[in-house]
């Protein structure tokens, strides 16, 4: 979605007020940067003006894959989060997008890119979803995905958010709120190339969607919107809401996904040389392999303090002395766009 000059304007003035968030000490040895998890980065690329999904890559250590909203092309960008710069494009033929708005690698190792926006909140009767194997080298290619058609079984939706759970490959996607409770809908078992895929719906999402991931395990899925995140156990195929990770306030927070290690969660944002933001997971936000992992750690002497995400987490700090600001914000934005596209 296009980001509105009154939400940007919303959204810095409300950072304008928040203070500088400490960074890590620069003579920080490789153990405690490990220990911090993923850093910061910013999108140097200045094609990518709209950046909607995010998704980690799993061949390429540190790579994120990410795309336009709209108004670009077929185009997904693989972008190295240690320099911020694009290290592929890949070019999808045969394919006109509408609008982009999210994605998602799966456990086939694919790439799921989510031609799911409805900017008019249902006029669309057809949405689209394109696979296609993620690539194994990182150079700019051309490849012709696999489509997918798309209708959901109660009428037709503006959606944001695709998430492909990483053990059944099963997709789902989450309708945006606009009147009413959002949900969370379910692919068929297996997708059809050849016919409609009708998506249906499992479980209200009370938020404003903007995008959702699993986690690498696939015990939990997180869905965001523009000001905060709700996170869920993911049961059988059913989401439980167990609490709301932290979230950095941007200027219109577009993406989510979590880390490969599965302690982070790192979101990004539109706008030119956007940044992408990682808050560290703990307690019962924590998926099940990772609490596991740092209960081994813990277990065996080697836990070092901010390493799972607790209160020494500088970012997590910062991020808290902005929850009123975050809220007057949230109000105030919510309410120009519902303005806005009642015009």
């Amino acid at each position: 979605m296009r980001p509105r000059p009154i939400l940007a304007a919303l959204a810095a003035a409300a950072l304008a007020v928040l203070p500088a968030g400490p960074a890590l000490a620069d003579g920080d040895d490789a153990a405690q940067q490990a220990a911090a998890g993923p850093a910061a980065f910013t999108i140097e690329d200045p094609r990518i003006k709209e950046s909607s999904g995010l998704a980690a890559s799993r061949t390429h250590p540190g790579v994120y894959w990410t795309h336009n909203d709209s108004d670009d092309g077929p185009y997904i960008y693989a972008v190295d989060s240690r320099t911020g710069r694009t290290v592929a494009t890949v070019t999808l033929s045969g394919v006109e997008p509408r609008d982009v708005e999210a994605i998602s690698l799966g456990p086939d190792g694919s790439l799921y890119v989510g031609d799911i926006g409805d900017n008019f909140g249902g006029r669309w009767k057809e949405v689209w979803i394109y696979r296609f194997a993620e690539p194994k080298t990182l150079k700019d290619t051309t490849v012709t995905p696999t489509r997918y058609t798309v209708r959901y079984e109660d009428g037709p939706r503006d959606a944001e958010s695709l998430m492909v759970h990483p053990k059944t490959g099963r997709v789902y996607l989450v309708s945006k709120k606009r009147s009413g409770p959002g949900a969370l809908y379910a692919a068929p078992e297996k997708l059809s190339a050849s016919g409609v895929n009708v998506f249906r719906k499992t479980a209200d999402i009370d938020t404003w969607a903007t995008d959702g991931a699993f986690s690498p395990d696939g015990t939990r899925l997180v869905v965001r919107s523009y000001f905060d995140a709700v996170e869920y156990r993911w049961l059988d195929g059913r989401p439980e809401e167990i609490g709301r990770p932290s979230v950095p306030l941007q200027r219109q927070g577009e993406s989510v996904t979590f880390a490969p290690d599965g302690r982070t969660l790192m979101y990004g944002t539109e706008g030119k040389r956007s940044s992408v933001q990682p808050v560290a997971l703990q307690g019962d936000l924590l998926p099940d392999a990772a609490a596991k992992q740092r209960d081994d750690a813990k277990g065996g002497g080697a836990s070092r303090g901010g390493s799972d995400g607790g209160d020494g987490d500088d970012r997590t700090r910062t991020i808290a002395l902005g929850a009123g600001t975050l809220a007057v914000a949230a109000v105030l934005v919510l309410g120009v766009r519902r303005l806005v596209r009642r015009r």
